[in-house]
């Protein structure tokens, strides 16, 4: 039954990575998500529904439209393949026991789907949606308040965890305002913000220096091979939710191999 319920996350996160794929190119082109039928955005043939499974169109069509044989971006299967993974790992990392893990389990799959579009949509065009990243911190405040309300067993100590993850925002907007936006975007800091909110603190600090570590290594691999100069703009909210996620499946173990260093 095990491998059942992983196939059913699978499947199901890729059907979920489809529509996120919608969502990013029509949020770009300020068209509602919700309604009408997905098309060809070279030949604006509206597509069939074999034209739309899951991953499974894509390879079944070689890549191309069928109507104007136009390659297909491979950012559809690319976020379809990378939702399902991380539903897959978020299901496994948070195992379901009760109605409480249930609603604490869509909650992260929900703040998922908000950092996968994000990612894409800075890795594409520069920019962090506000349509986007402003839902996902009131998601996330509503969801630490009531962690901390705990049913009435408030958790103090939860309350000292948000501040402390919410302070390094402050600094990234200190490089910000410091740069007058040349470094960074204001778009990174509310992107911080938000990490903030959702990982408290130590985590928080996981993620900052796994995103400024990678970042530092790829920047410095694209400026040697020629594909960028010293003043090219690249995007960080990649390497922030690149972060994100390494914080939130391993920043226990992170954190502590840290302390153990520093205690040997």
């Amino acid at each position: 039954m095990y491998w059942i319920f992983n196939l059913f996350i699978f499947l199901f996160g890729l059907v979920v990575g489809s529509f996120l794929n919608c969502v990013i190119c029509r949020l770009k082109e300020g068209k509602g998500f919700f309604w009408g039928r997905s098309f060809c955005p070279y030949c604006k043939h509206k597509l069939a529904f074999e034209d739309l499974i899951p991953l499974f169109s894509f390879f079944l069509l070689k890549g191309k439209c069928r109507y104007c044989k136009k390659s297909i971006s491979w950012q559809y299967p690319f976020v379809e393949v990378t939702t399902a993974l991380l539903f897959l790992l978020i299901s496994n990392q948070f195992p379901i026991s009760n109605f409480q893990n249930l609603l604490f389990t869509i909650y992260y799959l929900l703040i998922t789907c908000f950092l996968i579009i994000i990612f894409v949509y800075d890795l594409r065009f520069y920019t962090i949606p506000d349509q986007v990243i402003y839902p996902a911190i009131a998601l996330t405040f509503l969801y630490q308040l009531f962690r901390i309300w705990d049913f009435g067993n408030w958790d103090l100590f939860g309350i000292w965890d948000l501040g402390f993850g919410i302070l390094p925002s402050l600094f990234l907007l200190a490089i910000i305002l410091f740069s007058h936006g040349q470094w960074m975007g204001f778009g990174d800091f509310k992107l911080v913000a938000f990490m903030g909110l959702f990982l408290g603190f130590p985590d928080i600090l996981v993620a900052l220096f796994s995103a400024f570590f990678s970042g530092a290594i790829i920047g410095t691999g694209l400026v040697i091979s020629g594909k960028k100069t010293l003043k090219s703009e690249v995007p960080f909210g990649p390497f922030l939710i690149g972060g994100t996620f390494i914080s939130l499946f391993w920043g226990s173990q992170i954190t502590n191999w840290y302390l153990n260093l520093l205690y040997l």
